[in-house]
């Protein structure tokens, strides 16, 4: 199960980028999914996530009123909408599915900064490279 994250780029500080996040060969239609970003010589931090319906949210604060996150079920595809980006966004950004099936109604968000412990190196990809820089 490996997702891919799309639409990085380089971006003035005030500036916006949507990212996307699609699936090949499976359905996100009943995985919470996270976005996660990681800047040289930091750990990979996860920024947000969305329940398998879309019902909930979750943002870390330095992101929150900035970012929203969204997802298309029919399109198999999650987005992330960043807005004001700063100079502290850049990082590389990556998607991930909630390693645990979870009862319905139970939603893995809250769980969101535990997700990298379940994953491998392998499982990241290349994430999309966010440059927010004058």
């Amino acid at each position: 199960v490996q997702l891919q994250a799309s639409g990085g780029g380089l971006v003035q500080p005030g500036g916006s980028l949507r990212l996307s996040c699609a699936a090949s060969g499976f359905t996100l239609d009943y995985s919470a999914i996270g976005w996660f970003r990681q800047a040289p010589g930091k750990e990979r931090e996860g920024v947000s996530c969305i329940s398998p319906s879309g019902g909930s949210t979750y943002y870390v604060d330095s992101v929150k009123g900035r970012f929203t996150i969204s997802r298309d079920n029919a399109k198999n595809t999650v987005y992330l909408q960043m807005s004001s980006l700063k100079p502290e966004d850049t990082a590389v950004y990556y998607c991930a599915t909630d390693p645990i099936v979870r009862p319905t109604g139970v939603d893995g968000c809250e769980s969101l900064p535990s997700w990298p412990s379940y994953y491998g190196t392998d499982y990241w990809g290349l994430g999309t490279q966010v440059t927010v820089s004058s």
